[in-house]
């Protein structure tokens, strides 16, 4: 079984709406409502697996918001906020191994995008607004 059908057949079996199915390029855009994830980009780029999901723009108070989320990063069980390469955007961002990902790795990780947007949801949408 290929990689992508792999990550594919985990999806269906958590659940996740696919919104984007690319073979070729090897990239999902998935979502799951009841849990806040909505274009949540997952993409094979072998030897990982990179899942990323967009927040919001950061337009002011940068480096006072850059702080609290490198604070937060600490909590978080399973990735990490990160910046694009602008330091626009703030994505919660996941890599993991192709080679050795089970389907226990992959829930663990949209598990933990789903605690951190219920517990941390009004921080982030106080920071959407500066």
């Amino acid at each position: 079984m290929s990689h992508f059908d792999k990550v594919r057949d985990y999806l269906m079996e958590l659940e996740y709406s696919i919104l984007v199915e690319d073979k070729e390029n090897e990239v999902f855009v998935v979502e799951s409502l009841e849990d806040g994830i909505s274009n949540l980009m997952i993409g094979i780029a072998d030897p990982i697996i990179i899942i990323e999901q967009y927040l919001f723009d950061l337009t002011a108070n940068v480096g006072d918001v850059s702080h609290k989320l490198l604070m937060k990063n600490r909590d978080i069980v399973a990735g990490a906020f990160v910046m694009d390469d602008d330091g626009k955007k703030v994505l919660f961002r996941d890599t993991l191994q192709v080679d050795t990902l089970d389907f226990e790795e992959l829930e663990g990780s949209l598990t933990s995008l789903s605690l951190l947007l219920s517990e941390y949801t009004d921080e982030i949408i106080s920071y959407s607004k500066n």
